[in-house]
């Protein structure tokens, strides 16, 4: 049994095209920034309270062991977290911050073996490049509303606004789910994918996930256990 302790709609696709068969148990917590916490430890903090919430929440069958997969994703201008706006006026200030400029989006990972609370963290990170957009092209996609869900106001796969102009890194890692690498964590533990995570990212993202070629080159050695 696979647990995603996650809404998204987004990470909800990206499971669904890897060939999971999953449940959802979102978790709620305090997604606030401690003082001056790194945006690297900030994802991987939640991740983990995400994971250990679901799981403690979900009815496991006796006998069954399970897992928990939980996911946090931020962007992060020069060190400094950009969670998702407040308002519209926010979502303005951030978008314009960000305008012609490369930033980070980082994604913890969390995946928490039921049987024996064990788990497995780790991040992901993308370098993101921002086009020039204009004013009024900004201000069309803040009143579209859909900012306002997004850390750091913005969705890459738009279809209207079209934010960004190119990455460096794992393009669905951007989207909230770096599939290959939960994949690699995923058949560690014996539960691989029923159709390869890349082609999962290809298809979707309509280009290759950079964490790819090193996902292939576990596959000789993943009975063998791949951390």
């Amino acid at each position: 049994m696979l647990i995603l302790a996650s809404n998204s709609p987004r990470r909800r696709q990206l499971l669904t095209l890897a060939g999971w068969i999953y449940q959802t148990a979102p978790a709620d917590i305090d997604e606030s920034p401690l003082p001056g916490e790194d945006p690297r430890q900030y994802v991987l903090r939640l991740a983990r309270e995400k994971a250990l919430v679901s799981a403690a929440a979900w009815s496991w069958p006796p006998g069954e062991t399970g897992f928990v997969v939980a996911a946090d994703t931020t962007v992060a201008l020069e060190g400094e977290i950009l969670a998702k706006p407040a308002d519209p006026a926010e979502a303005a200030q951030m978008l314009l911050r960000l305008r012609g400029r490369a930033h980070q989006v980082y994604t913890g990972l969390a995946l928490l073996r039921s049987s024996d609370q064990a788990l497995h963290l780790d991040l992901c990170a993308t370098d993101v490049h921002m086009r020039a957009y204009s004013r009024s092209e900004l201000d069309a996609y803040v009143q579209s509303g859909d900012p306002l869900d997004k850390a750091g106001a913005y969705a890459i796969q738009h279809a209207g606004f079209h934010p960004v102009d190119g990455l460096d890194g794992c393009y669905a890692n951007v989207t909230g789910l770096p599939v290959c690498r939960l994949a690699a964590l995923m058949q560690a533990w014996g539960r691989a994918p029923d159709r390869p995570a890349q082609v999962a990212c290809t298809g979707k993202a309509g280009m290759a996930c950079a964490f790819c070629s090193y996902f292939d080159s576990l596959q000789p050695s993943i009975e063998g256990g791949v951390r």
